[in-house]
């Protein structure tokens, strides 16, 4: 419990504040700075054991070579690369895979979207946030490439997501497990009720957030202006080993260790530990920032009624950091395993078998042995050159039973059989086998067979990529909340993004990268058999299915490639089809001739009868005439009458014949024009050579 003199007061103005450290008197803050640091020791002493088994793992992953004197001083050192080659198989596979081209976040719409507005705003923040990964944030790609290879290593590092005012954008930078302190046996990060976080700063560094405001004002204090001490922690002594430096004595460019601790502290007096942002310096606990883990007010939940009413129930703190977890440990800790300790004593005992066989080796092909009296030759080593003699005082037989060598077995087969048995195990855990590394299996190998084979040697890692994959989902979660706070309201962003449109829950984030695609050839048989079944289906997107395709193949300007069906011009007409539709619009053309002809025939022939009938009506004319004439009796009469009647019908029917003639001549105007209209529409129309 922190007995301080002067509690805070939990308001808007304490939780805006940007450093608290006035708040609070000289002996205050010395309390705080001394809880913190006990914590933070705990803590490292909780994963004091996981650390020293890591520092083991890095030493083999680097094949770090340490001083032997067994069997013999300057005998054979040799460190086998079981975890670089298992290290750098991992991280070739999940690089590409994770990191795929220019989509790396996407945003899920639930629901349905009769208007489209759901959908426009997921592709924008897709593209934005993409851009905020890849372009905008310059260093994420490079420790994303830097965090899977120390992942497969270490088992565990972390994502820390935050908005940097100095560059105006977010920042999701790489924390290595080392630098970030956590309790061993702590259930989660998020959960985790004290984060420590390493941060070395050099002096222009304390300098400038001191005249920012952000720490508080230490320039005169004593352990600010003085040379810090040399830090030789287990831990340091290693790195340096690695890497093959000697430490140097600190001077005045020698970087302070800063601890940044997230932790629950109870500095309002009130019963509740709320969530604080601590900042001191490691050698002498000196505070120089303390800040509220929560946004405002919104945060904190009090109680509503009773007697306690008003008193804080929970306050809901920021996440900055996200796991990123290789194999979960089998012992329940919050530090996950990785190569480094999980083959770490298998090379141990293959780097012991391969130098015992060359120092075999070694003691045979070198020899040695016994001198005796009889053999008068001065002492030491001898060498001999080609066409060299050595003089001596003894005679031949003499040196011959004199000259007793050692006898040495040759290497034990049975430890070079023990040395497969081992790489061959190691392999199959590490996934390293041939046929995953590109090694041919066998000529009469079948290509099914090989396939098979591949897929299940990858399953290793398909439950890896998954951990990857979730980690991703929480860290591009942490950017999605950052924007819907720091983003300008009012000025558009790339992809036509606003701040609106990250106003909602983040759980539509997640990554573009497919969790069960552990390979390109997987990538593409499965992009091959959607286009496929596309192709037989209806019912499918196939410009978005053509798109898959060609981004499974990583084509580079898809767009370009592939603008959509919509904008592509008409494909031409097929010749065969051209061919048939000439041939029967020319059938077509000779039956119109023929029936024309037929028409023309059929009016000539009427045009001719109806001359006939033009002339027995002037006949018959005359005939009554006569009749009309000569006509006395009622006999007479009748015959005239008869002539009229026959000049009537011949008339009617000459009418008729008029009228027919005009109709075939219109029908075959009519004819006429729209086979020449017909022509004239072929001739338009016709694909021009």
């Amino acid at each position: 419990m922190l007995n301080l003199d002067s509690p805070l007061t939990l308001n808007k103005a304490t939780i805006e504040s940007p450093n608290l450290c006035d708040k609070f008197d000289k002996a205050d803050l010395d309390r705080i700075g001394i809880a913190c640091w006990t914590g933070y020791d705990h803590d490292e002493q909780s994963r004091r054991d996981w650390m020293r088994r890591n520092e083991a793992g890095m030493d083999l992953a680097l094949q770090l070579q340490k001083d032997k004197s067994f069997p013999w001083p300057g005998c054979s050192n040799v460190a086998f690369p079981l975890v670089t080659i298992a290290a750098m198989q991992f991280h070739a596979r999940a690089y590409p895979a994770i990191v795929n081209g220019t989509d790396l976040v996407k945003c899920a719409v639930l629901g349905d979207d009769p208007t489209g507005e759901a959908s426009a705003r997921a592709k924008r923040v897709s593209t934005h946030m993409s851009w905020q990964l890849l372009y905008q944030d310059q260093a994420w790609e490079e420790q994303e490439d830097k965090a899977l290879l120390n992942l497969s290593i270490v088992g565990t590092n972390f994502k820390k997501s935050y908005y940097d005012a100095g560059k105006q954008h977010n920042v999701s930078e790489l924390v290595l497990a080392k630098d970030l302190v956590l309790n061993y046996w702590a259930k989660s990060v998020d959960d985790c009720p004290r984060k420590t976080h390493k941060i070395p700063l050099f002096r222009n560094e304390v300098y400038e957030r001191c005249m920012r405001g952000v720490f508080r004002d230490v320039l005169e204090e004593t352990w600010y202006t003085q040379i810090p001490a040399l830090r030789t922690t287990t831990t340091k002594q290693a790195q340096d080993q690695r890497q093959g430096t000697v430490p140097s004595q600190p001077d005045e460019s020698t970087s302070l260790m800063f601890l940044e601790q997230h932790v629950d502290l109870d500095l309002d007096d009130d019963g509740y530990a709320e969530p604080y942002i601590i900042t001191f310096e490691e050698n002498s606990k000196q505070v120089v920032r303390i800040v509220t883990n929560f946004n405002s007010e919104s945060a904190v939940e009090r109680v509503a009624g009773g007697p306690n009413k008003g008193r804080v129930l929970k306050i809901t703190p920021r996440t900055y950091f996200t796991k990123k977890s290789f194999i979960p440990s089998p012992d329940g800790g919050i530090y996950d395993i990785g190569f480094g300790i999980f083959l770490g004593p298998l090379n141990e005992t293959v780097n012991s078998l391969v130098n015992m066989l060359l120092d075999s080796g070694t003691m045979q092909t070198t020899g040695g042995g016994f001198l005796g009296r009889g053999a008068k030759v001065r002492g030491g080593v001898y060498t001999f050159a080609p066409f060299e003699w050595k003089r001596v005082d003894s005679t031949g037989d003499d040196l011959r039973k004199s000259i007793y060598q050692l006898p040495v077995n040759a290497p034990s087969d049975v430890l070079f059989q023990l040395l497969s048995l081992l790489i061959n195990y190691t392999n199959r855990i590490s996934g390293t086998t041939d046929m995953m590394v590109g090694e041919n299996p066998g000529q009469n190998t079948p290509a099914e067979t090989s396939r098979t084979m591949v897929e299940m040697g990858q399953k290793i890692y398909s439950a890896i990529f998954k951990r990857c994959w979730r980690a991703s989902k929480a860290e591009f979660q942490k950017l999605f909340v950052l924007n819907s706070i720091y983003m300008n309201p009012l000025k558009p962003s790339v992809g036509g993004a606003l701040r609106e449109d990250y106003i909602g829950s983040p759980e539509v984030i997640s990554p573009v990268a497919d969790p069960s695609i552990t390979s390109d050839s997987a990538k593409v048989q499965q992009a091959t058999m959607i286009k496929g079944s596309a192709a037989m289906t209806p019912g499918y997107n196939k410009d978005e299915v053509e798109r898959r395709f060609l981004k499974a193949l990583n084509t580079e300007a898809i767009d370009q490639i592939f603008p959509g069906s919509a904008k592509m011009p008409p494909p031409p007409p097929d010749v065969k089809l051209q061919v048939a539709q000439l041939k029967e619009q020319g059938a077509t053309q000779r039956q119109q001739v023929d029936l024309q002809a037929r028409m023309q025939e059929f009016a000539i022939e009427m045009m001719e009868e109806q001359r006939v009938n033009a002339a027995t009506i002037t006949k018959l004319y005359a005939d009554a005439q006569n009749a009309s004439a000569s006509a006395e009796t009622e006999a007479a009469y009748a015959q005239v009458a008869m002539i009229n009647a026959e000049i009537s019908r011949v008339k009617t029917h000459n009418e008729q014949l008029n009228s027919q003639i005009d109709h075939l001549l219109r029908a075959a105007e009519l004819r006429s024009s729209h086979h020449l209209g017909m022509k004239t529409a072929e001739k338009r129309n016709a694909p021009s050579n």
